[in-house]
């Protein structure tokens, strides 16, 4: 009677398995390996050739330093090693001196460097376990900050329903309405509610800002893109003006650019009088255009300009609160400035007013300024 088939073929298994084994050990472990027969030859030529003195000990123990940096041992392993080592290179160092082949100080430099590797051993550990640490705290803070990226998301979503709602009622009841303090408390509600929408898309963008569609890049000429946001502006009561513009081209997204253009232009006009000026410029700077808005507001005080643009900031409490700034508008310009690869930075005195910059690679740019025809824009 014939083997089963399914009984051949376990035989073979078993057979061809200790093989594949040895060579997937093999392939493991093989600087480990190659090292321990590199090691038996030197022990071989410290039995056979007395006359080489202390250069195959030195090679064994230089050898083992500087495979455990490249292949860091657990400490079993390690602790096993070296003590073989201390063994056998120990042995054969004792049995030449009492051979009368060797001087018996040269027996004293096994403990030492036995010692010198346990010191590089301890201080390779210790830095393999705080880079370890320092690993799971950056992962657990990615983590975190995803976390807090998808809360935020979440909230601004599930806010816009109802904001849209109730500023829809707010708006039909102050038009509606007869009675003068209705209407006058309905517009208060409309503003505060429009507040809240702004604040609900500000939170939505600073959440998206690491989102590889945050940005889509197209030329963009700034001067075209200051007259329409001054356009749109001047309706708002300051003495608007447009400075110098460069007749450059720069590659970034228009409507991030717009909102952060617009979050710095609604920052000066919360800070400055209705007859306050305000202008707006674009400037080439080395490699960067430099878009400005610079207002003749009540200013910043010198130790407060490091965190304006930091999140949730509020500069000068008074003006705060007088302007209901929830501290994310200048954070926004920031996050975009650093989006297109740029950066923001603000020039300010007490009274006498602020320039804020967002800077941004430039492309294909040509140097010359161009005035506009009428810098008073218009007037409020």
């Amino acid at each position: 009677m014939g083997r089963c088939p399914l009984a051949a073929e376990t035989a073979v298994r078993r057979a061809w398995l200790p093989g594949e084994r040895l060579r997937q050990i093999g392939r493991a472990y093989w600087p480990d390996i190659g090292w321990a027969i590199f090691v038996g030859l030197n022990l071989i030529a410290m039995r056979l050739i007395p006359a080489w003195g202390s250069v195959p000990f030195l090679i064994i123990w230089i050898s083992l330093t500087t495979v455990y940096g490249f292949r860091l041992w657990r400490l079993g392993s390690a602790v096993l090693t070296v003590s073989i080592v201390s063994l056998a290179t120990g042995g054969l160092i004792g049995w030449q001196v009492l051979r009368g082949e060797q001087d018996g100080d040269y027996l004293a430099e096994v403990p030492l460097l036995a010692v010198m590797f346990v010191i590089v051993m301890w201080h390779a550990r210790r830095r393999m376990h705080v880079m370890e640490e320092i690993k799971r705290v950056s992962e657990h803070n990615l983590a975190l900050l995803d976390q807090q990226r998808r809360f935020l998301q979440d909230v601004s979503h599930e806010l816009g329903t109802p904001i849209t709602i109730a500023l829809g009622h707010a708006e039909l009841i102050s038009h509606a309405a007869t009675d003068q303090t209705i209407v006058k408390d309905a517009r208060v509600a409309v503003d505060e509610l429009l507040r809240m929408r702004r604040l609900a898309g500000r939170l939505v963008l600073l959440a998206s800002t690491d989102s590889p569609d945050f940005l889509h890049p197209a030329p963009v000429e700034p001067a075209e893109l200051l007259v329409e946001i001054l356009h749109r502006w001047s309706q708002t009561p300051r003495r608007w003006s447009l400075g110098a513009v460069t007749d450059a081209r720069v590659q970034a997204d228009r409507d991030r650019l717009t909102v952060a253009l617009d979050a710095l232009i609604e920052n000066a006009v919360d800070h400055t009088d209705p007859d306050g000026r305000i202008e707006l410029s674009a400037r080439l700077q080395d490699d960067e255009i430099v878009l400005s808005v610079a207002d003749s507001g009540s200013g910043i005080p010198a130790g407060e300009l490091g965190h304006v643009f930091d999140r949730f900031t509020r500069v000068g409490t008074g003006r705060s609160r007088e302007t209901g700034g929830f501290g994310l508008g200048l954070a926004v310009v920031k996050a975009i400035a650093e989006a297109h690869q740029g950066s923001v930075r603000v020039r300010s005195s007490l009274g006498r007013g602020s320039v804020f910059d967002l800077l941004i690679p430039a492309s294909g740019t040509r140097p010359a300024l161009v005035p506009p025809p009428d810098r008073q824009a218009a007037s409020g």
